[in-house]
């Protein structure tokens, strides 16, 4: 692997020269040189070079490298056509001159004549040392030591430094972050190095990975030229805990078409490249305003950001809206401790919420000295990491009092506090926030996907599950028995295998004969829901001895990880055969929409695939249909790699019984559930494996025993 170039000379050259400068105005050659003569802070000398002038802008002007007079040249920048650039590059090396940026564009990206350029200016650099940067690029910017080479008239407007280092290899899209890093942390290095014939992205991380100066790196990528230094360089970063945020573009079929043609780079797979940033440590970011937000927020967060998350707002609605969206991102929120809720309740008034999140009414919009107290009681608190602050509307001097209550308090703590202003009428608490370096978010959806990114929360453990319960406490369904769940759906003419619950392990064996081998034999408890993961269960039992055994041994696991459970028997039941499709189908009693049906892949799939759909009972033959190509895999249904297509017509008659017994028992019904229901191929019908009942707690305890 080649070793990465040493930048320093590059990044802070004393003497720099510029091929292709120009007396005339606007032209990319004249801004190149007035940015370096007039923007720029340059130690030492900055030397035009172009034939066709003597002096531009009242200084002298060389015919070619070659000409410069004595002096140590750290950079020569080249715009001149592409058919001369070779020649430029071979007088750099032979003046020693080491880093050399091409900012010409015709080369890879247009083709044939343009890529045996590219392969002779790297065969130049391997054979002399030269260093090449581009070509087809915007330069190099070194904002924090007011050093632009670089043509873009933009320069001397963009020179908020920080410690955020940015590599990009397109140039308008990285103007674009460095304009919104214009408050607050900004960006302190720009490399942006176009076809990267010689110095590549993995260089510039490296480099940044060793500058003191640098906390963060940004990385916008079109293509991945060697995987392998690249993963050396993010490495590198790991290792000097700089965290890297990468946005890469490519992950389309049109994407990959535009970056080939932007920067002739190999855009790789998608998925790889996803694989290979989380392995290495990177944060891959899905566009340019998380890119931008994460990296700020990256220099900004501390290690008490990812305790827990506080929403803060002065809307009752606002505050459902943003906590609905940080929970469906798995957001946790922090729980205040008691002199936390103590210190709000004195602050504010009766009505508000104390909990988390913080509704403190419009009341408190009178006084920004409260606004600011409740802020500073929130962030002293430990459980609590991060705030986050919306503000849905603007209301002129109000709100202004309020953004100035936000950064005076972030100005003292620890604690990250993140504001959205949520109106598009940005008023002067939005300049207010944005002056003060605080970024703030425009939307609850971007602010809250940025800081799942961003923030390293720190999950909190998951409490042991209680053992469930016969008898039902007050709202809690009563759970049947699986035998007992499906005794009540073969009376309403569902097609449930046939079984009998043993008491013994004689009878065990005997049903088991009686109904022919293979069988599956299952525990019956109420109590135990999850059968398998108690060693309920024993499938694929061929002999009369095998049924006793494993009578015993289900008795056996069960007491060892259930000893409450009360056990009703054994139930034997025919297996049926291999080959089928496992699906799930159940109901439950949502509290607006009463009974809702719900169908999936099933078996072990149902929670980690999570692949549902769902339709409000009573079905019509229709919605049965439908609700069977609704799921993601369907096609698991059509059959794949030769398999015969699953019986549809039995599985979409099932569902309609389903929904037809929900119905007609839906004042006690609480939840049901089948899983796996066993599809075989066309004509071989669906039949339910499993069975799960939950009445309602006052429903009537016969219920079960009778058809609807």
């Amino acid at each position: 692997m080649k070793p990465f170039a040493d930048l320093t000379r590059f990044v802070n050259p004393r003497n720099v020269a510029v091929v292709g400068a120009s007396a005339r105005e606007s032209s990319q050659g004249r801004r190149l040189y007035d940015n370096l003569m007039l923007h720029s802070s340059v130690p030492g000398e900055v030397y035009a070079v172009n034939p066709a002038y003597q002096e531009i802008g009242g200084r002298p002007c060389w015919p070619s490298i070659s000409a410069l007079p004595e002096a140590d040249i750290d950079v020569a920048l080249i715009m001149v056509n592409a058919s001369l650039v070779l020649d430029a590059l071979r007088q750099c090396a032979a003046r020693g001159i080491p880093f050399a940026v091409v900012m010409t564009s015709g080369f890879s990206e247009a083709g044939e004549e343009g890529r045996r350029l590219e392969r002779e200016i790297a065969e130049l650099c391997e054979a002399t040392g030269l260093h090449v940067y581009g070509p087809n690029c915007p330069g190099f910017v070194n904002v924090r030591d007011r050093l632009g080479m670089t043509f873009s008239p933009a320069f001397k407007d963009d020179l908020n430094s920080g410690s955020i280092g940015l590599a990009t290899q397109g140039g308008g899209l990285g103007r674009n972050l460095l304009q919104g890093l214009s408050h607050g942390q900004g960006v302190g290095l720009w490399f942006s190095a176009g076809n990267e014939v010689d110095l590549e992205i993995p260089d510039f991380i490296a480099h940044m990975a060793n500058d003191p100066k640098i906390s963060v790196i940004a990385l916008l990528m079109e293509g991945v030229k060697d995987g392998r230094r690249l993963t050396a360089a993010l490495e590198l970063a790991r290792a000097r805990n700089k965290p890297v945020v990468v946005l890469k573009v490519g992950r389309s079929e049109a994407g990959v078409r535009a970056a080939q043609s932007h920067t002739a780079s190999v855009a790789g797979t998608a998925a790889v490249n996803s694989a290979v940033f989380r392995q290495f440590g990177a944060i891959e970011v899905d566009d340019l305003d998380q890119l931008l937000a994460a990296s700020r927020l990256l220099t900004r967060i501390t290690p008490k950001s990812g305790n827990g998350l506080c929403i803060h707002t002065f809307s009752g609605g606002t505050a459902a809206l943003a906590a609905d969206i940080a929970g469906a991102a798995g957001l946790p929120m922090a729980v205040f401790a008691p002199e936390t809720k103590a210190a709000l309740r004195k602050l504010l008034p009766d009505f508000a919420s104390i909990d988390n999140p913080v509704d403190t009414t419009a009341d408190i919009l009178r006084n920004p000295e409260a606004s600011a107290a409740c802020l500073r009681a929130i962030c002293a608190d430990p459980a609590v990491g991060t705030v986050l602050f919306p503000i849905p509307m603007d209301y002129g001097s109000i709100t202004d009092g309020m953004a100035q209550a936000i950064a005076t308090v972030a100005a003292e703590t620890e604690t990250l506090i993140v504001p959205v202003w949520m109106s598009r009428r940005l008023g002067g608490g939005f300049q207010l926030l944005e002056t003060a370096g605080l970024l703030p978010f425009l939307s609850l959806s971007d602010a809250i996907a940025a800081l799942s990114k961003a923030i390293p929360w720190k999950r909190p453990e998951r409490a042991a599950a209680a053992p469930a319960h016969a008898d039902a406490a007050p709202g809690q369904a009563r759970m049947l028995s699986e035998a007992a769940a499906k005794a009540m759906l073969r009376a309403a003419g569902l097609p449930i295998p046939e079984g009998v619950v043993a008491a013994s392990a004689e009878q065990a064996a005997h049903e088991a004969e009686r109904l022919r081998f293979p069988v599956v034999m299952k525990v019956v408890s109420a109590q135990i829901a999850h059968k398998t993961e108690a060693g309920g269960v024993k499938l694929g039992i061929a002999s009369a001895g095998a049924a006793r055994a494993a009578y015993a041994a289900i008795h056996e696991s069960v007491a060892r990880h259930q000893p409450d459970a009360v056990i009703d028997g054994i139930l034997v039941e025919r297996m049926l055969p291999p080959g089928g499709r496992e699906v799930l189908i159940g109901v439950h009693s949502d509290a607006a929409f009463g009974l809702v049906l719900t169908f999936g892949l099933g078996g072990i799939f149902v929670e980690t695939i999570r692949d549902v759909a769902h339709r409000m009972v009573p079905l019509s033959r229709d919605d049965a249909r439908a609700l069977l190509r609704e799921i993601r895999h369907a096609d698991v249904l059509d059959g794949v790699r030769g398999q015969a297509p699953a019986d549809l017509a039995a599985l979409e008659d099932l569902v309609l019984q389903v929904s037809d017994f929900a119905w007609s028992h839906r004042d006690a019904l609480q939840e049901m559930e089948l899983n796996p229901v066993w599809v075989g191929a066309a004509g071989q019908g669906a039949v339910p494996l499993d069975a799960l009942i939950g009445l309602r707690a006052d429903a009537d305890p016969d219920l079960g025993l009778r058809q609807p």
